[in-house]
């Protein structure tokens, strides 16, 4: 949970503790991810999940762009609890190689950016099909973050 720690685009911590909070209908379609990834012999790394709201007000003022943080006020998917932004990790503990960084707000971090080379591609496609048939779909704009296809339905969550 890398918002629990100075490491991310807004350069503090965020959250107080490390904890990875989901959604009960999220957390089922993530049990099913995390059985797939194993199948092909990876694991997951879990980089976010839910997001209380003053966290996505805090991330908002460090990048208030909306191709990559969601404002605020229109209720991210992550703080209903529905999101999850992840990645591949090999048997080593190394995460597959991507191409970009997590949370790198750049062009090279959209889902089918075309100048990556053929591995990362193959990651990224090996990523994406693991999430689609565990039930998420996917964003254009970064390559770590999946969501439940009607993520607009549910409630934004404020503990």
């Amino acid at each position: 949970m890398i918002y629990a720690t100075a490491d991310n685009l807004a350069g503090k911590a965020i959250y107080p503790t490390a904890r990875c909070q989901l959604h009960r209908d999220a957390a089922a379609c993530l049990r099913k991810a995390v059985e797939l990834a194993a199948l092909a012999g990876f694991t997951l790394r879990i980089y976010d999940a839910y997001r209380p709201p003053y966290a996505q007000f805090l991330l908002w003022e460090a990048l208030p762009n909306g191709d990559y943080v969601r404002d605020p006020h229109l209720g991210s998917h992550h703080s209903r609890g529905v999101a999850v932004d992840l990645t591949l990790v090999d048997a080593d503990g190394q995460p597959l190689d991507m191409g970009t960084a997590f949370d790198a707000m750049q062009d090279q971090s959209h889902q089918f950016y075309p100048d990556l080379p053929p591995n990362v591609q193959r990651n990224r496609l090996l990523l994406l099909g693991i999430m689609l048939i565990a039930g998420f779909h996917a964003i254009a704009t970064e390559w770590w973050h999946y969501e439940l296809p009607n993520a607009d339905d549910y409630p934004l969550i404020n503990p």
